[in-house]
C-alpha cells in the first residue's frame, strides 16, 4: 500500500525558516542604508530651493532669514537655518546613521559660487554634496 505525502516535514519547514531569516538579516541593514541616503537627499532638496531667493536678497542688501528665502524653519526632514553666507539643514526624524548631521550650502563672497558639504558619512551623501 502506497501512502502519498501529505505535507512538508519538520526539517523542510525549518530549512525554509532559516533561509528567510538569513535573507532578512542581509536585507534590513541594506534597507536602513537606503533610508539614510534618501533622507540626506530629501534634506538637500529642501535647502537647495532657497538659493535663488538668497541671491536676490543678497543682491538687494536685505537681511537673510529662513522665512525671507521662502523656507520653513522646521520640516519633516530638517531644521533649517540661514546666515549671510550659508543655508544649513540639520537632519531630523532620520535613521541613526545620519540623524543630527548637517547639510550646508555655502556661498563664496567673492565669486558667488555655491558649494555643498555634509558631515554625514560619504556613503550616504549625494554626489553633489560630498560627505566625510
Amino acid at each position: 500500500m502506497n501512502k502519498m505525502q501529505q505535507g512538508f516535514t519538520l526539517i523542510e519547514l525549518m530549512i525554509v525558516v532559516a533561509i528567510i531569516g538569513i535573507l532578512a538579516a542581509v536585507a534590513l541593514p541594506a534597507y536602513s542604508d537606503y533610508q539614510a541616503k534618501a533622507k540626506l537627499t530629501a534634506g538637500l532638496a529642501e535647502v537647495s530651493a532657497g538659493k535663488t531667493a538668497f541671491e536676490e536678497l543678497r543682491n538687494n542688501a536685505e537681511a537673510i532669514t529662513v522665512a525671507a528665502i521662502g523656507l520653513q524653519a522646521t520640516t519633516g526632514n530638517c531644521a533649517i537655518t540661514a546666515s549671510n553666507t550659508t543655508i544649513v539643514c540639520t537632519l531630523a526624524n532620520a535613521p541613526s546613521q545620519v540623524n543630527g548631521k548637517t547639510i550646508t550650502w555655502t556661498r563664496n563672497s567673492t565669486s558667488g559660487a555655491w558649494s555643498c558639504a555634509t558631515n554625514a558619512p560619504a556613503k550616504y551623501a549625494p554626489k553633489t554634496c560630498p560627505g566625510v
